[in-house]
């Protein structure tokens, strides 16, 4: 079939990718010509894609990145991955809608459209739907297939990838469902339909809130437990020794990704917009996790003054900038904010991380560096906040004067941990 995949990002590349691996004719459009012109060199910026994949996909023809509507044209089915930021603290949804107005164009009787970017429950049927049906004349259900399927990607993972991880999928209706779950039963090893795409659009921020509170749970208590003078790490150890009744968290800077920082609040926009309630637990996970940096910040300040030092001046080396270990993906990373805290304090800060490159936004004062021995001797404080297995921790832990763990990576006279 011809498949075409709207944007080209974190989700969007592996599943185009592996369309194109399965046989179909793919098509990855995607409004930056940055990232069409640096796909059709073979350079994948994609952790789970790598270049080879990409340049095989090129080579045979499977697969055509491209920033031309028009190349849309003809499709057969159509899945769009773009973003879903918030905009002051509501839902933005223009991507979606920018998609949904391309796609109209090209769409003909009997084709299949998915949407896959995560966003709150109704989307799919309340807004996607009109705009492709008022765009192309035709009728979801009747003249083509819609239905919803949210992307599960977490980058990095070597274990669960793309088709490994259980895919969830829906329909507006019974032909519609048939269609999705055929398409994907193709590139995954496992589909789990549900009933219609509402059930489907809360499976995803249910995933995500669980998440966003139990990491705020344990942030919580890390910080309790430091004044309360009990090691949370080796709490939380214990309690994972039991083989029922308990899932692992573990607390750290903040939360990064599209997912936990933004989720949660598209299903609490959502509640109090239909319902007139707030979300409680949602609006206390995220007030926890996103006060973590400020949390860090003021350890880092309380360390410098035990030295008898101000933060103004002192050298302040980060480590890590990417939101999670062994990836590049620095989308809302809790690193960002630390460092942009510690400039504006007047620190003189540095930051390593070998997987983030360097186009990312960061506050154009900090310095990027290599994490060597003179490097790590020269900070005053050294605070590990992405735990990248490239990291040398034991020359880290042996030349810092001082280190700052939030992800309990190192042990040691000089090192205290969140």
């Amino acid at each position: 079939m011809r498949v075409v995949v709207v944007g080209q990002g974190y989700v969007g590349l592996p599943l185009a990718i592996r369309a194109a691996e399965v046989g179909h004719q793919v098509i990855g459009y995607d409004v930056d010509a940055r990232r069409v012109k640096s796909l059709a060199a073979g350079e994948s910026y994609v952790e789970d894609v790598s270049s080879d994949r990409l340049n095989r996909a090129l080579a045979n023809g499977s697969y055509r990145p491209s920033e031309l509507a028009r190349d849309c044209g003809g499709f057969d089915v159509a899945v769009v991955t773009v973003p879903t930021p918030l905009q002051d603290g509501a839902p933005d949804l223009r991507y979606i809608e920018e998609s949904a107005h391309t796609l109209a164009r090209f769409l003909r009787p009997g084709a299949t459209v998915v949407l896959e970017s995560t966003t709150y429950p109704g989307t799919t049927e309340e807004l996607f739907a009109p705009i492709l049906e008022d765009g192309s004349g035709l009728t979801a259900g009747e003249d083509f297939h819609l239905g919803y399927s949210p992307e599960r990607i977490d980058p990095g993972n070597t274990v669960w990838g793309f088709q490994q991880t259980p895919k969830v999928v829906s329909g507006v209706d019974a032909r519609s469902l048939k269609a999705v779950e055929a398409f994907y039963g193709e590139l995954v090893d496992t589909t789990v339909p549900v009933r219609s795409p509402k059930e489907a659009e809360l499976a995803k921020l249910l995933e995500n809130t669980f998440r966003h509170v139990n990491i705020a749970l344990v942030n919580e208590i890390a910080m309790f437990a430091r004044h309360l003078d009990i090691d949370v790490w080796q709490a939380i150890e214990a309690a994972s020794s039991k083989p029922f009744g308990f899932m692992k968290f573990t607390p750290g800077p903040g939360v990064g990704g599209h997912c936990l920082p933004i989720d949660p609040s598209y299903l609490n926009w959502r509640v109090q917009r239909e319902l007139g309630q707030n979300f409680r637990f949602v609006e206390l996970a995220n007030d926890i996790n996103n006060h973590m940096p400020e949390y860090v910040t003021r350890r880092v300040i309380d360390a410098l003054n035990a030295k008898r030092r101000s933060v103004n001046g002192s050298k302040v080396l980060l480590l890590g900038l990417a939101y999670k270990k062994n990836t590049g993906d620095a989308r809302e990373s809790p690193a960002v904010r630390i460092a942009e805290l510690l400039l504006d304090m007047g620190a003189k800060v540095r930051a390593v991380d070998p997987h983030v490159v360097e186009s990312i936004k960061v506050d154009a004062r900090l310095v990027r560096v290599e994490p060597t021995r003179k490097e790590v001797a020269a900070a005053d404080v050294v605070v590990l906040l992405t735990d990248h297995d490239s990291f040398d921790y034991q020359m880290i832990a042996e030349h810092a004067s001082f280190v700052l763990d939030t992800r309990n990576r190192m042990t040691g006279p000089k090192v205290e941990v969140l």
